[in-house]
């Protein structure tokens, strides 16, 4: 199951992310995927704002991942771009970060393979003319069950 979007800008990007972090549960995996630029992070600003946070949000590219523990839930916000080894994450105590408490934002997700979860939704946004393409697909029944809910909005 997919759900696609046209995002115009940047506060689109962030609607979008608000949207879809309205019906995530503890205990979910998003995968993002796209180009250097193409808005993974402002797509987790609006994740992180229906739970509370009203900081900025920094893509976590150096420390590979920036947690954001709020009152009901913590997010999660990996960057694996500089990622040496698949390895690297089990001694970062990655199952630590995946709990029934957590909801698990990771971006670059292709460098984890392997020892990285399935995700219940793999995020996907493109370039497309002077906007974005943001394409949802669901990847387990909990993903089916939020996308079949953003599709009702």
């Amino acid at each position: 199951m997919a759900y696609s979007l046209e995002l115009a800008d940047e506060a689109a990007t962030v609607a979008a992310g608000e949207q879809l972090g309205a019906q995530l549960l503890p205990s979910t995996v998003l995968f993002l995927h796209g180009d250097l630029g193409a808005g993974k992070t402002t797509f987790c600003r609006g994740v992180l704002r229906v739970f509370g946070h009203t900081g900025a949000v920094k893509s976590p590219t150096y420390t590979l991942v920036e947690p954001y523990d709020m009152p009901e839930v913590s997010v999660y916000h990996f960057d694996l771009y500089r990622l040496g080894d698949p390895e690297e994450l089990e001694y970062m105590g990655l199952r630590d970060y995946l709990n029934d408490r957590s909801i698990c934002l990771i971006e670059w997700p292709e460098r984890g393979a392997g020892i990285l979860p399935a995700p219940d939704i793999q995020v996907n946004i493109r370039q497309q003319g002077h906007g974005r393409r943001l394409t949802l697909e669901a990847n387990s029944e909990r993903g089916q069950e939020i996308i079949t809910k953003l599709k009702a909005l």
